[in-house]
């Protein structure tokens, strides 16, 4: 399989940011072969099944209040398996992935953790100042916040148990995602959720991707007779429930004005552009 497992992303203000483009879409083989249990393929379970039959219904992101990354509209309909005879594949042989794949999930879990730590980190700064002002928000905050908490808790044990290096900028994104955070939180309530939507937007954009590609596995590890290790299925539907997770988020920040912040589109874009090139680095770095 070709190193490069992503179609670069259109990005709707790249003309800004000429230099933040290379969103992801290439990795670093940091090792030339990993074969934990992780990156087995192997004949499809129920867990397996279960989050590949979800992907038809979710093939495109919930009803939108704010303009959304979309999902692949390409159907998958032959992964569901109730349309295929997965009899045929109960002795299907183990098959490793390739090192580029293994080398992109490393890079993909290194920066799922860094960005989920960097969204605890935004929502715990921007809590204090902004509930000062608005208390009623405490109940939306402390949700998105718990949210986060536990998809950082997920990757995590992730890394752990598959010994993936964790980005070395961690020093760096700690610092600023609480200023970020903070400043935001400071500037008022329409500032902090349009802060919310434009990480919102991004991440949730670089989930799908990530579901998109490990589904375009499943179709070729199919298309050959072989299945799905059980833990990569069980990968699959986490990353699509966090990745909805994520686009709830979104939907609060415009429920609550986001687009009301000043300026809207200078701050959105400077902070969709950090983000993309947090991205780009923690998966090198």
């Amino acid at each position: 399989m070709s190193p490069t497992l992503f179609t670069p992303r259109i990005i709707p203000h790249a003309a800004q940011f000429p230099i933040l483009d290379v969103l992801a879409p290439r990795t670093v083989a940091f090792r030339t072969a990993q074969n934990s249990r992780f990156f087995q393929s192997a004949a499809p379970t129920s867990a397996t099944a279960t989050a590949l039959a979800s992907s038809q219904t979710a093939s495109g992101p919930p009803p939108p209040t704010a303009p959304r990354p979309q999902a692949n509209s390409q159907s998958r309909s032959h992964l569901n398996p109730q349309s295929h005879n997965t009899k045929n594949l109960e002795n299907a042989p183990r098959r490793p992935l390739t090192p580029s794949q293994n080398s992109f999930l490393d890079s993909a879990l290194r920066v799922n953790q860094a960005g989920e730590l960097a969204a605890v980190l935004i929502y715990t700064a921007q809590t204090f100042p902004l509930i000062r002002s608005h208390p009623h928000l405490r109940p939306l905050m402390k949700h998105m916040h718990d949210q986060e908490a536990s998809h950082f808790t997920y990757f995590n044990s992730l890394l752990s148990k598959h010994r993936v290096r964790p980005t070395a900028m961690y020093p760096v994104w700690r610092a600023a995602a609480t200023a970020l955070g903070w400043g935001t939180g400071v500037l008022g309530r329409e500032a902090a959720m349009a802060c919310t939507e434009a990480v919102e937007t991004e991440i949730g954009g670089h989930y799908n991707e990530q579901v998109r590609v490990l589904l375009d596995w499943a179709e070729k590890l199919e298309a050959r007779g072989e299945g799905v290790g059980e833990e990569m299925g069980a990968l699959i539907g986490e990353l699509r429930r966090i990745r909805d997770e994520e686009l709830e988020h979104l939907d609060r920040a415009v429920e609550n004005d986001s687009k009301e912040a000043r300026p809207y589109e200078l701050l959105t874009n400077v902070i969709r552009g950090g983000c993309r090139t947090a991205i780009w680095i923690s998966e090198r770095v």
